[in-house]
């Protein structure tokens, strides 16, 4: 979810300051602009933030706003990831080509990965099973070469209430539930 942090006050090339209103984190990425644009948090310095902008500038102005993701700039992992071409900043080139034709739009935003295909879970944990962070659930093929490991988050442990059985599943379907004592955390692919 994106929230209106602030607003541009300086332009040069790829890089863009802004005076911010509301908490802005460092390496996190923002979208600038009418646009929506993507850059990166590279310094904050009282109430201005100095942004990399990983797009062209061209017709940026001051005054633009400046929205935070709360989350830093990173990639998705997970099935599909070796069979894409991406840009930089993983937007998927071929999905963007049948939206924008030849020339990227600025501002384009496209799931890295598809959230339709169904890939094949093979489980590695049954039910009952206790789990630490990091732990693997299941593997996924992708082509003939490469085994992809589905594991827990990091900051996830406890034990395996439900675990998907072997079958397709899509990168939303719940395949498995965990629970840390807190209560139940579903886990996606």
């Amino acid at each position: 979810m994106e929230t209106k942090v602030g607003s541009v006050i300086w332009i040069s090339g790829p890089v863009v300051k802004a005076r911010v209103e509301k908490e802005l984190g460092m390496m996190e990425m923002v979208l600038v602009g009418e646009d929506k644009i993507s850059g990166e948090v590279i310094e904050l310095e009282e109430d201005v933030a100095t942004i990399q902008v990983y797009e062209q500038t061209t017709g940026l102005k001051p005054g633009a706003e400046v929205y935070g993701t709360g989350r830093p700039l990173s990639v998705e992992l997970g099935p599909g990831l070796i069979s894409t071409i991406y840009d930089g900043v993983q937007r998927p080139l071929e999905k963007i080509f049948k939206q924008t034709g030849d020339f990227i739009e600025r501002g384009v935003q496209v799931s890295p990965l598809s959230r339709e295909i169904k890939w094949d879970f093979t489980p590695t944990v049954k039910v009952g099973d206790e789990l630490k962070g990091g732990a693997i659930l299941g593997t996924v093929p992708e082509g003939f070469v490469l085994i992809h490991k589905i594991l827990l988050h990091p900051n996830i442990s406890g034990k395996v209430k439900q675990i998907a059985e072997k079958g397709e599943y899509t990168l939303e379907d719940v395949i498995c539930k965990i629970d840390t004592g807190n209560g139940v955390e579903e886990i996606k692919m």
